[in-house]
Protein backbone atom coordinates (compact mmCIF):
# COMPACT_ATOMS: atom_id res chain seq x y z
CA UNK A 1 0.00 0.00 0.00
CA UNK A 2 1.58 3.11 -1.22
CA UNK A 3 1.54 6.21 0.73
CA UNK A 4 -1.07 8.04 -1.23
CA UNK A 5 -3.21 5.69 -0.43
CA UNK A 6 -3.01 5.75 3.18
CA UNK A 7 -3.36 9.87 3.44
CA UNK A 8 -6.43 10.30 1.18
CA UNK A 9 -8.76 8.72 3.08
CA UNK A 10 -7.25 10.70 5.98
CA UNK A 11 -7.95 13.71 4.73
CA UNK A 12 -10.96 12.78 3.30
CA UNK A 13 -12.81 12.12 6.69
CA UNK A 14 -11.60 14.99 8.13
CA UNK A 15 -12.32 17.12 5.14
CA UNK A 16 -16.22 15.85 5.25
CA UNK A 17 -16.29 16.93 9.76
CA UNK A 18 -14.98 20.45 8.33
CA UNK A 19 -17.42 21.16 4.80
CA UNK A 20 -15.81 25.07 4.29
CA UNK A 21 -13.07 23.22 4.01
CA UNK A 22 -11.59 21.88 0.39
CA UNK A 23 -8.89 20.49 -0.75
CA UNK A 24 -6.44 22.53 -3.40
CA UNK A 25 -3.53 19.93 -3.91
CA UNK A 26 -2.24 17.38 -1.95
CA UNK A 27 1.48 16.53 -3.48
CA UNK A 28 3.63 13.66 -2.06
CA UNK A 29 6.84 13.55 -3.46
CA UNK A 30 9.39 10.73 -3.67
CA UNK A 31 10.70 11.29 -0.58
CA UNK A 32 7.70 10.84 1.22
CA UNK A 33 7.37 14.66 2.23
CA UNK A 34 3.52 15.50 1.76
CA UNK A 35 2.04 18.92 1.47
CA UNK A 36 -1.59 19.37 2.08
CA UNK A 37 -2.74 22.92 0.42
CA UNK A 38 -6.42 23.77 1.66
CA UNK A 39 -8.75 26.51 1.00
CA UNK A 40 -11.64 27.77 2.52
CA UNK A 41 -15.29 29.10 2.02
CA UNK A 42 -14.36 31.19 4.21
CA UNK A 43 -10.93 31.38 5.61
CA UNK A 44 -8.05 28.97 6.88
CA UNK A 45 -7.46 29.06 10.49
CA UNK A 46 -4.14 27.92 11.95
CA UNK A 47 -6.48 25.53 13.93
CA UNK A 48 -7.71 23.97 10.70
CA UNK A 49 -4.37 23.33 9.26
CA UNK A 50 -3.07 21.74 13.01
CA UNK A 51 -5.96 19.81 12.89
CA UNK A 52 -5.69 18.26 9.67
CA UNK A 53 -2.02 17.63 9.96
CA UNK A 54 -2.79 16.05 13.46
CA UNK A 55 -4.98 13.31 11.83
CA UNK A 56 -2.45 12.67 9.23
CA UNK A 57 0.01 12.33 11.03
CA UNK A 58 -1.42 10.84 14.13
CA UNK A 59 -2.97 7.96 11.65
CA UNK A 60 0.52 6.87 9.99
CA UNK A 61 3.20 5.17 11.45
CA UNK A 62 7.00 6.51 10.98
CA UNK A 63 8.50 3.20 11.84
CA UNK A 64 6.74 1.89 8.47
CA UNK A 65 7.33 5.31 6.58
CA UNK A 66 9.18 7.87 7.53
CA UNK A 67 7.68 11.06 6.09
CA UNK A 68 7.69 14.88 6.56
CA UNK A 69 4.43 16.86 6.39
CA UNK A 70 3.11 19.97 6.02
CA UNK A 71 0.02 21.52 5.37
CA UNK A 72 -0.71 24.98 3.97
CA UNK A 73 -3.46 27.06 2.97
CA UNK A 74 -3.94 28.58 -0.08
CA UNK A 75 -1.67 31.72 -0.86
CA UNK A 76 -3.21 34.57 -1.75
CA UNK A 77 -1.22 34.94 -5.13
CA UNK A 78 -1.36 31.41 -6.05
CA UNK A 79 -3.60 30.86 -8.88
CA UNK A 80 -7.18 30.12 -8.81
CA UNK A 81 -8.08 26.17 -9.56
CA UNK A 82 -11.43 25.12 -7.91
CA UNK A 83 -14.52 26.90 -8.65
CA UNK A 84 -15.34 27.52 -4.88
CA UNK A 85 -12.35 29.67 -5.19
CA UNK A 86 -14.02 31.66 -7.55
CA UNK A 87 -17.11 32.04 -5.36
CA UNK A 88 -15.30 33.22 -2.20
CA UNK A 89 -13.71 35.97 -4.84
CA UNK A 90 -16.33 37.51 -6.40
CA UNK A 91 -16.35 40.69 -5.63
CA UNK A 92 -12.40 41.19 -6.36
CA UNK A 93 -9.72 42.24 -8.72
CA UNK A 94 -8.84 39.34 -10.62
CA UNK A 95 -5.94 39.02 -13.49
CA UNK A 96 -7.14 36.28 -16.03
CA UNK A 97 -4.60 35.06 -18.93
CA UNK A 98 -5.87 32.44 -22.08
CA UNK A 99 -3.69 30.67 -24.72
CA UNK A 100 -1.34 32.71 -26.78
CA UNK A 101 -0.26 34.80 -24.14
CA UNK A 102 -3.92 37.06 -24.06
CA UNK A 103 -4.71 38.51 -20.64
CA UNK A 104 -7.76 40.07 -18.89
CA UNK A 105 -8.02 42.01 -15.33
CA UNK A 106 -11.39 42.97 -13.64
CA UNK A 107 -13.64 42.52 -11.00
CA UNK A 108 -15.36 39.16 -10.71
CA UNK A 109 -18.92 39.33 -10.75
CA UNK A 110 -20.08 35.92 -11.23
CA UNK A 111 -19.30 32.08 -10.99
CA UNK A 112 -21.41 29.13 -12.32
CA UNK A 113 -20.65 25.50 -12.74
CA UNK A 114 -18.54 25.77 -16.10
CA UNK A 115 -17.56 29.71 -16.34
CA UNK A 116 -17.36 32.85 -14.85
CA UNK A 117 -17.82 36.43 -15.43
CA UNK A 118 -14.94 39.27 -15.23
CA UNK A 119 -15.98 43.14 -15.57
CA UNK A 120 -13.99 46.05 -16.27
CA UNK A 121 -13.71 49.91 -17.33
CA UNK A 122 -11.97 50.83 -20.57
CA UNK A 123 -11.04 53.76 -23.09
CA UNK A 124 -12.04 53.47 -25.88
CA UNK A 125 -12.36 56.12 -29.30
CA UNK A 126 -16.16 57.79 -29.13
CA UNK A 127 -18.32 56.11 -31.47
CA UNK A 128 -18.67 59.73 -33.33
CA UNK A 129 -16.49 62.63 -33.25
CA UNK A 130 -12.82 63.02 -31.54
CA UNK A 131 -11.74 61.88 -28.51
CA UNK A 132 -12.43 59.11 -25.70
CA UNK A 133 -14.94 57.75 -23.80
CA UNK A 134 -14.98 55.22 -20.84
CA UNK A 135 -17.28 52.28 -21.55
CA UNK A 136 -17.87 49.08 -18.83
CA UNK A 137 -16.95 45.85 -20.56
CA UNK A 138 -17.58 42.51 -19.39
CA UNK A 139 -16.67 39.03 -20.64
CA UNK A 140 -17.31 35.09 -19.81
CA UNK A 141 -14.84 32.68 -19.64
CA UNK A 142 -15.17 28.80 -19.61
CA UNK A 143 -12.56 27.47 -16.70
CA UNK A 144 -11.54 25.33 -19.37
CA UNK A 145 -9.97 27.85 -21.50
CA UNK A 146 -8.14 29.59 -19.11
CA UNK A 147 -4.37 28.90 -18.22
CA UNK A 148 -4.14 31.19 -14.85
CA UNK A 149 -6.40 32.85 -12.64
CA UNK A 150 -5.19 34.60 -10.05
CA UNK A 151 -6.75 37.50 -7.71
CA UNK A 152 -4.72 40.90 -7.78
CA UNK A 153 -4.44 43.60 -5.33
Amino acid sequence: MNLRSKVEPLLEKELKENPSLFLIDLKIGMDNNIKVILDGDNEVSLNDCIKISRAIEHNLDRDIEDFSLEVTSAGVGEPLSDRRQYLKNIGRNLKVEIPLGNSFQGILVDSKDKDFTIKWKQREFKPVGKGKITVEKMKTFLYSEITNARIVF
